[in-house]
């Protein structure tokens, strides 16, 4: 296949210094549509209209017995493995009913403690393992580039399977931002979309992935501002910022998040990111006025009318309960989308959507 004979041609050194963008291609195949999903940098407007329209067909087609039987023969002879080394709730689920959805029969190992690997085998071996057995690897892990370098290394071998990057180290989660796109787009459908708007992302902003992935994301659409507030320590990376700069993006740094809620279309809230301290209890001695960087119930009084809160979860005190019921609060939903985006994903890498679509369509008139 084309996408193995353009991963031969590059060691893994030399595909790694290339500029991320520069990596996107080795992820897709000859028609443009992903094989793997591993950097958000694959994703272009296109891709992201496409899958977005495909997600609300299934999220309707699913709504009937009869269109969820459809649904679920699609993949009835494909297996998934979920490979989960890292905690998870949201995104393991997602990922599970996603498959299901697909009639993918999926396995799971989130304890590597009862796997091969307590006997010495390696992370690279248990990935080809599992591409023995499955067609697909949804991989979760702390380390930081591994399920880049897994896709690498598997689309090298004579039994290729997509790998698809549910969440790795401090760096990147793609499949998160396709799920706050589609959160964007379905929240915003009568105002325009997403071109236009103003995301506030507030909280730790430096070690947060998913800000990562999303901000590179809204760099596909059209004037977007993007504002990054936070306190010095939990700043936005300079790397996210020499990306927009880059690409000619309005973006604004600030300490003030309160004075800022009012500017914003679409406010991004995010938990402080203690698992990746560098020793036990680092964050908590981080000197700065906490609450300032909280959303209230007194903050929905300068959110606009038509703004909406959002969170990948889980929170802790960043957004009060109080917020919980307002129509702006939109994470609960945006935690099903992901269920949604990921099964259009997984069914566009496995080129079932336009059987989706024909389907939609035939039925929808």
């Amino acid at each position: 296949m084309a996408q193995r004979r353009m991963m031969e041609e590059l060691s893994w050194d030399a595909f790694s210094s290339l500029p991320l963008e520069a990596r996107a291609p080795y992820f897709l195949q000859s028609s443009g549509r992903p094989y793997h999903c591993v950097i958000a940098q694959q994703f272009d407007r296109e891709c992201l209209d496409h899958l977005c329209d495909l997600a609300t067909r299934i999220r309707r087609i699913a709504k009937s017995k009869v269109g969820m039987d459809f649904l679920s023969s699609l993949m009835r002879n494909k297996r998934a493995m979920l490979y989960f080394t890292q905690p998870s709730t949201r995104t393991f689920l997602s990922f599970f009913s996603a498959c299901q959805i697909l009639g993918f029969s999926p396995a799971e190992v989130r304890d590597t403690s009862i796997s091969s690997e307590m006997k010495g085998e390696t992370k690279e071996d248990t990935i080809r393992t599992f591409s023995s057995f499955f067609d697909l690897i949804i991989m979760r892990t702390p380390m930081q580039g591994f399920a880049e370098q897994m896709a690498w290394m598997i689309s090298r071998t004579e039994r290729p399977v997509p790998i698809i990057n549910a969440g790795s180290g401090k760096d990147q989660h793609p499949t998160q931002a396709l799920l706050d796109i589609y959160t964007l787009e379905r929240s915003f459908e009568h105002t325009g979309g997403i071109d236009g708007k103003t995301v506030l992302f507030c909280g730790d902003l430096l070690r947060g992935r998913t800000v990562r992935s999303l901000s590179g994301l809204l760099t596909q659409y059209n004037n977007v501002k993007q504002i990054f507030a936070a306190p010095d320590c939990l700043q936005i990376g300079q790397d996210i910022l020499d990306m927009l700069k880059a690409k000619g993006i309005e973006y604004e740094i600030t300490n003030d998040f309160k004075g800022h809620v009012k500017d914003a279309d679409a406010v991004y809230m995010t938990r402080i990111q203690d698992e990746w301290d560098t020793k036990p209890g680092e964050s908590a001695t981080m000197s700065y006025k906490h609450e300032d960087y909280w959303f209230t119930g007194d903050d929905l009084k300068n959110l606009s009318p038509k703004g909406v809160i959002m969170h990948p979860l889980p929170r802790r005190q960043e957004i009060s309960t109080d917020c919980d019921d307002d129509p702006r609060a939109v994470y609960w939903r945006q935690e099903r989308n992901g269920m949604w985006i990921r099964a259009a994903l997984i069914a566009t890498i496995f080129c079932r959507d336009q059987e989706i679509t024909q389907y939609y369509m035939l039925n929808n008139r």
